[in-house]
């Protein structure tokens, strides 16, 4: 039997929730630049699946890394774990 490798996880911020069972979550990760050693501010936009539109625009979740479940939709989310205001 494979052994299955264990999956990417990331924390980020809902920045839309207006499809149906998906959301656009916006991971921020700090960089450093190869040759200049800056830290460089990276986003990256993910959709994840969001089984039970839970999620709201501002949230904090916790997206965990799945199989394809559409073209773009690679991730789920595991979690909410800040609720926005």
């Amino acid at each position: 039997m494979k052994k299955r490798g264990i999956k990417r996880q990331m924390t980020g911020t809902v920045v839309s929730s207006k499809m149906d069972k998906t959301v656009i979550v916006m991971v921020e990760r700090l960089v450093r630049h190869r040759l200049y050693l800056k830290h460089i501010r990276s986003r990256a936009r993910f959709a994840a699946h969001d089984e039970g539109n839970v999620c709201r625009a501002g949230d904090k979740v916790l997206i965990t890394e799945s199989r394809p479940l559409s073209k773009t939709k690679r991730w789920r989310v595991n979690k909410v774990v800040v609720k926005a205001v």
